[in-house]
C-alpha cells in the first residue's frame, strides 16, 4: 500500500506495525518543515508507547512547542508536537 502511494510522498516512506500484529501504519514522507531522518513518520513518542502517522500541518506547532517545551523532542516536526500534546492533553502521561 505504501509503496503505491511513493509519489504522494517521495522523500521517504515508512511503516510500523504493532508487536501483535493486529495494526500496521504506513507513511510516504514529502518533507516540508524538518527536513531531517529525525522528522520519519510513523512516528514514534520519546517514551515509545505511542506511534503516529500524519498528513497534514499544524499551523501554531510553534506556539504550541514552546508550551509544551518539558516534551524531549528529538525532531522539529509538527507531528512530534502532536505525540507531545497527546501525552500532556488527552492521555495524561
Amino acid at each position: 500500500m505504501v509503496r503505491s502511494q511513493h509519489h504522494r510522498g517521495p522523500d521517504a516512506s515508512g511503516v510500523y506495525i504493532d508487536p501483535a500484529r493486529t495494526a500496521g501504519l504506513g507513511h510516504n514522507r514529502l518533507s516540508i518543515i524538518d527536513l531531517s531522518d529525525a522528522g520519519a513518520q510513523p512516528m514514534k513518542s520519546a517514551d515509545g508507547r505511542y506511534q503516529i502517522a500524519f498528513n497534514g500541518e499544524i499551523y501554531n506547532y510553534l506556539e504550541l512547542r514552546a508550551e509544551l517545551s518539558d516534551y524531549p523532542y528529538r525532531s522539529h516536526s509538527d507531528t512530534e508536537v502532536i505525540l507531545a500534546a497527546y501525552q500532556r492533553w488527552v492521555n495524561h502521561a
